[in-house]
């Protein structure tokens, strides 16, 4: 299964960092958005890259943290 893994930042720069960071690390663009207006990142990857999107998530303080199944629009 597919997860949204979603997370939100009171500082933008720490949601450019851990945008930043995810890209470093292999996550492919596409499956990254970016809101800067929210401060929020998501990450759309597979069950078993989602302890890692996570990790490196939380290595940049997020205010909020959370996973949902992946539902295509």
């Amino acid at each position: 299964m597919t997860q949204t893994v979603t997370a939100t930042y009171q500082d933008l720069m720490k949601a450019a960092n851990a945008y930043d960071e995810l890209v470093a690390e292999g996550f492919p663009r596409e499956k990254l958005y970016f809101d800067k207006e929210a401060s929020q990142i998501k990450v759309i990857v597979p069950d078993d890259s989602k302890p890692e999107a996570e990790k490196i998530l939380s290595r940049h303080q997020p205010d909020d943290l959370w996973a949902r199944p992946y539902e295509a629009h």
